[in-house]
This record gives structure tokens, sequence and C-alpha cells, in this order.
């Protein structure tokens, strides 16, 4: 296990989550804002996203403690030494019940107290208030606004995307 909060368990992702992580990429709520903004088949999630998930570093399965139900994932990758991307992906019936915002100040304490970690940023779509308001909830403090050049534009992309971050010597512990 990597992370222990309240009420949710982070532990590596594994093969038998597979049909837990196609319910959660076949839900276009979740997907509006990722992977191009359609909704996953069961293949795609089976050949490519629990690979990808399984192989990479820092992504993690959010399980909730209660009743061992696969919330969602998060992501607290390394991106360059001492610095991590903070980014998170519930299932709808997870949202507005404050998961997100209870891991991600976990994995802020634990990035900043124990694993040497100078600096995390978070990226969303522009558009994409719910997520801005959990970085705003931990702590990170707004960057910019970017705009990259998507082969296929979701709809709201032409507003950017924002980066927001928060630096050690910025963060205090609870």
């Amino acid at each position: 296990m990597f992370l222990e909060t309240e009420r949710v368990r982070l532990r590596e992702v594994r093969e038998s989550d597979v049909d837990a992580l196609v319910e959660l990429h076949a839900e276009p709520a979740v997907m509006r804002y990722l992977e191009g903004g359609k909704p996953l088949d069961r293949g795609t999630v089976v050949s490519d996203v629990l690979p990808r998930l399984r192989a990479k570093p820092g992504w993690w399965a959010g399980e909730e403690k209660a009743t061992g139900r696969l919330l969602g994932l998060f992501a607290f990758r390394e991106t360059e030494p001492g610095v991590r991307e903070l980014g998170y992906r519930l299932h709808p019936a997870a949202w507005g019940k404050g998961y997100a915002t209870e891991v991600s100040r976990a994995l802020i304490g634990k990035g900043f107290r124990e694993l040497g970690v100078r600096r995390v940023f978070a990226t969303t779509m522009a558009v994409n208030t719910g997520s801005r308001r959990v970085m705003e909830r931990v702590g990170l403090r707004f960057v910019r606004t970017f705009f990259q050049d998507w082969p296929e534009p979701i709809p709201g992309s032409e507003q950017g995307e924002v980066e927001y971050a928060l630096d050690r010597e910025d963060w205090t512990a609870d």
C-alpha cells in the first residue's frame, strides 16, 4: 500500500481491477476531459490503459476502505527529480464526497514530508471547474493558462489548459 487516509487506501493497480477500470473509462462524464473526451471500450482498457497504468510508476488505485470498492485512480507521478504531477479520475458515484481533496492533500503531504518533493503541480482543461476547485482546496495556486494543439480538439479546449502548483516552501503542514 502506498498511502492510507481516513477513508481511502492507495495501492498498486492490479490486473483484477480490470472490470472497475472498464466501468470508469466507459463513463462519458469521467472521460469528458480525458483521452480525447470519449469513453473507452473494454478492448482499449485491457490492451492499452491497464498495461500503461501498471507499467508507469506513480499511478494508484483508490479503494474505499469501508467497502473495498475502487473509487478511481490517483496519479502522483515524478516528471523530473523533485517534481510530482498530481491527478485523479473518479467514478461519478464518488464525486462531491471529498475523496479527491482528501487523497490529494495526503499525497502532497507525503511528497513534501517523506519523498523529497520540492514542487507539486496539476493541469486540467480551463473549463473543468470541478478539478480546478480540488486543486485550489488542496493549496495549489494558479500558475498559467496554456494552449495545446490537439489532433481531435475536445469541446472547451479552445479555452486552454490551466496549471496549478505548490512549492514546498509555500506548503504548510496540517
